[in-house]
This record gives C-alpha cells, structure tokens and sequence, in this order.
C-alpha cells in the first residue's frame, strides 16, 4: 500500500510540477483561426495580362511578418517582408496555375504559418 502510495505523490509531484509551469515570454498564436483571417488576393494588370499583383488580406490583430510566395511555374520563391506581403510576377505563358502564400503570423514571441492557396488564369 505504502508503495501505490509513494508511486501516486510521485506522479502527482510530476504533473503539478508541469503543468503549472509558465510562459509568459511565448505567446499562443491559434494557427486555425489565423487561417480564417488571411486571404490570398490577384488582378491582372490592366497593360499586361500575364503581369499579376498579389497581396495577402489579413484581419486579424496580430502582425504579418513575411509572405513566401510560389507562383505555381517553376520559379524560385520570392519572400517578401511587408505586411500585406504584395508582390507582382510576371508568367511567361498562358494556363492555370496554383499559387501558393506562406505567410508567417507573430505575436509577442509567438508565431504560426498558414498557407492560402487559389488558382490563377493567366491569359
């Protein structure tokens, strides 16, 4: 008895001891609903269809603090700093592409990646 005993404080000893443990310096970003509040936005330049401007719409309170952009033809990423993350890219054919915008969310030490996808037409 005097064992179960001993084992059972133990492993309450180990829980209390981590779970009251605190982080005050990270905070918690909540990846899902940053997902929700970031949108990927396009439109075609008005004197060269196949040059497209992209930028990221995010509504949440927290800070955009990169977007990592792959145009979904071949080219290299291009990772852009701005909060918005806007960028133009010029494709040197017509089709359907995927596009693709990691963007990194931060809040006071804290930070999460989510990822909107959409498919473009170019002409």
């Amino acid at each position: 008895m005097k064992k179960i005993l001993s084992i059972l404080m133990l492993a309450l000893v180990f829980f209390a001891n981590n779970s009251c443990s605190k982080h005050d310096d990270e905070a918690i970003v909540d990846c899902f609903g940053e997902s929700i509040l970031t949108e990927l936005k396009h439109s075609a330049d008005a004197g060269n269809s196949k040059i497209i401007n992209y930028s990221i719409q995010y509504s949440g309170s927290n800070s955009v603090s990169n977007v990592k952009w792959n145009f979904g033809d071949g080219t290299p990423v291009q990772t852009i700093t701005s909060a918005n993350g806007a960028v133009s890219h010029t494709y040197t054919a017509a089709g359907t592409f995927e596009v693709k915008a990691d963007v990194a969310i931060s809040k006071s030490g804290g930070s999460c990646a989510v990822s909107p996808k959409k498919s473009v037409t170019v002409n």
